[in-house]
């Protein structure tokens, strides 16, 4: 009966498995037909096993089935999913290490330069320093002689001075 019910439905096994299915399920009904027998001798109460709930057994083998293949198949199908994000992230981490490489390099030519601008600004910046110090000395000497010349200008100027009077009088007595 099982053979009958079952030939048609799609099990996704070997032949060999599926009969195995087929028989394990008469196998069952045997032994609840065996169970029964023991419970009436038992119990002497009847029960029986009637080809209607055997068909219910493999009825309810068949929707078990199904709802499992389906929990299954999606299980598979997200599990396809996220082996293809996978993928897909090595496949960008892989691109954006080459990036990663690339950047590197342009940033130690970058850094390089950017070493030797700073050392020839550090050399102009030195240079300039000196420049200025020798400027400030020159300014320094420039400042020494306008100041000695302030103090001989005002030397004469008070010479000068103390020798007006007797100017004055020299011209007044020309005339």
């Amino acid at each position: 009966v099982a053979q009958h019910f079952l030939v048609s439905y799609h099990i996704e096994c070997t032949d060999e498995v599926k009969q195995s299915v087929v028989n394990t399920m008469g196998t069952f009904q045997d032994i609840v037909a065996e169970k029964c027998v023991e419970y009436f001798e038992r119990y002497r109460r009847r029960t029986f096993v009637t080809p209607k709930s055997y068909l219910s057994f493999i009825g309810g083998y068949k929707a078990i089935y199904k709802e499992k293949f389906a929990n299954v198949a999606s299980l598979s199908e997200r599990m396809r999913t996220g082996l293809a994000k996978l993928m897909e992230a090595e496949v960008s981490v892989n691109h954006l290490s080459k990036e990663l490489v690339m950047k590197e390099k342009d940033l130690a030519v970058a850094s390089k330069k950017a070493d030797e601008v700073l050392l020839e600004v550090t050399m102009k910046a030195q240079a300039a320093e000196k420049v200025k110090m020798r400027v400030q000395k020159v300014k320094d000497k420039a400042q020494a002689i306008v100041d000695d010349i302030a103090i001989d200008k005002a030397a004469a100027e008070e010479k000068l001075e103390a020798a007006r009077p007797a100017l004055e009088e020299a011209e007044a007595a020309l005339q």
